[in-house]
């Protein structure tokens, strides 16, 4: 199977498909050769057919990605107008902010690493992810202006239909060379956030929000560009998991891995955003 470089859908056994019940003594016959198989199974003779599993749908994965993400939109409202509203310090803001990025890091690896994913985990990571998106959205309005918020919302919207779009009317086909270059594309783009973290704290970082450099721009479109690319790769992902009998619970890894990868695309459009806005 196609790997995607989201990191909760990278596994090669990501998905969890299906048992089929099967009956080796009969399988060198014709269907309906043999009377009773294989639509009316002589239990006394073969045992107790095994209960049919749901499959997952397009419409699971459509259904529980908008539960998650509306989790993650519902925390970062709440947390966002506790700020505002003064019962949340600026000072406390930004130290629960960074505890929530890592602790909602962490909760994502817990979850990519699962063999079988847990609804409880994915909408425990959501509500943390909200605070965490509640905490830099006041943040970048406070710095930047009531503009910056409304704008990157309206970005990630129009950004992933116009993905979603592109990837069903254009038929994209997803090669092997492609997803070797945005996994490879990706890890270095971490590599490259991770070392201007460590400049930052030396007063030298090169990408700073609201700081116009053009190092700046060109990381910022490239992390937009890299976003758009894990989302095509999630589609395609999430549809050969539908192709393969993926169990109906595997929704909740589909809509995990959409929901990462957005958050991603919201956050580097909210940096890109920043260094033409003033406050």
């Amino acid at each position: 199977m196609a790997r995607s470089s989201n990191p909760v859908l990278s596994k090669p056994d990501a998905w969890q498909t299906a048992p089929v019940q099967s009956y080796p003594q009969y399988d060198g016959y014709a269907p309906g050769a043999v009377p009773g198989y294989p639509n009316d199974i002589n239990t006394a003779q073969f045992g107790q057919p095994q209960a049919a599993v749901g499959r997952m749908t397009l419409d699971d994965v459509i259904t529980k990605t908008a539960i998650t993400l509306g989790l993650v939109v519902v925390v970062a409202g709440l947390t966002f107008f506790a700020a505002g509203s003064g019962l949340i310090p600026l000072g406390g803001l930004s130290a629960a902010t960074i505890v929530a990025a890592l602790v909602a890091f962490g909760a994502s690896l817990v979850v990519s690493l699962r063999r079988k994913v847990n609804p409880a985990f994915v909408l425990t990571y959501a509500a943390i992810e909200g605070v965490f998106i509640g905490g830099v959205s006041f943040l970048y309005t406070y710095w930047f202006g009531n503009g910056i918020l409304p704008a990157a919302v309206l970005g990630t919207l129009v950004a992933a239909g116009a993905t979603l779009g592109a990837y069903k009317y254009f038929r994209i086909k997803v090669s092997s060379r492609f997803r070797q270059m945005v996994a490879i594309g990706t890890v270095a783009y971490a590599g490259v956030l991770l070392v201007n973290l460590v400049l930052s704290f030396f007063g030298m970082s090169f990408i700073m929000a609201g700081n116009l450099t053009i190092w700046g721009l060109v990381a910022s479109a490239i992390g937009v560009g890299l976003a758009v690319f894990n989302l095509i790769l999630d589609f395609d992902f999430i549809e050969q998991g539908i192709a393969q009998g993926a169990v109906a619970s595997e929704s909740w890894r589909g809509a995990f891995g959409l929901t990462v990868t957005l958050v991603w695309l919201y956050l580097e459009l909210l940096r890109l955003l920043s260094y033409f806005s003033r406050n």
